[in-house]
């Protein structure tokens, strides 16, 4: 009697499609969790060693993985630290969005987008956790120019849209105001430094005037 035995399914039967994407998205799912690990153990790192340049050692001791796992997504520290760097940026441009938000269109948002970046040095932990990424962000700047541009543009938005409410040039004016700011809270950082609230009001006061030549940003309330 002849048995009677199933065809196995081919390479493009539904389940053999299946079976190859639930195998691809469980190995996707474990990746994207060994990155995230490693993304967290490098903030972990440098914020309790205050570190500008930690070693892949101590990262991947922290994470708890292994130094293949660590270089089967980073070709280098580098690398790694972009990556954090692009981390950091994104949450930083989460944060102000939410108090953007917050307050009226136009010239109270760019105020807060200016307090927000500030607020960077002011607060201790989040200065710990910025200032290694200044001081390593020239060089990373050199060997990643196109992710660096993406990211900074990332934070240029919501400033683009407040000052085109405000009347202003977004093209033009949202730059200086971006290096304007970043630029102070940078040398605060290297400085370690703590920006007053005279100072911030000032840089405020300075973009008011600087982006009332088109006839924006009247001035406004404390918000």
């Amino acid at each position: 009697m002849r048995n009677v035995v199933p065809n196995a399914p081919r390479a493009g039967s539904d389940v053999a499609s299946r079976v190859a994407r639930r195998a691809v998205a469980s190995r996707e799912e474990a990746y994207t969790d060994e990155v995230r690990r490693l993304l967290d153990a490098a903030f972990s790192v440098m914020r309790a060693s205050g570190e500008v340049d930690p070693r892949v050692s101590d990262i991947v001791r922290e994470s708890g993985l292994s130094n293949q796992a660590f270089y089967r997504h980073f070709p280098g520290k580098d690398e790694l630290l972009l990556a954090v760097l692009e981390e950091g940026r994104r949450r930083l441009y989460e944060y102000l969005v939410r108090r953007m938000a917050a307050v009226e269109p136009g010239a109270p948002r760019v105020r807060r987008w200016i307090e927000g970046v500030m607020e960077q040095a002011r607060n201790r932990e989040a200065a710990a956790r910025t200032r290694p990424f200044i001081v390593n962000d020239s060089r990373l700047r050199d060997r990643f120019p196109a992710e660096n541009a993406q990211t900074i543009e990332l934070l240029l938005e919501p400033l683009r849209e407040a000052i085109a409410d405000a009347g202003g040039d977004p093209g033009r004016d949202a730059p200086v105001v971006y290096h304007l700011t970043i630029g102070s809270m940078h040398d605060h950082l290297l400085d370690r430094t703590v920006p007053s609230r005279d100072e911030i009001e000032h840089l405020v006061d300075f973009a008011r005037r600087g982006i009332d030549r088109a006839g924006g940003m009247p001035r406004e309330r404390d918000a």
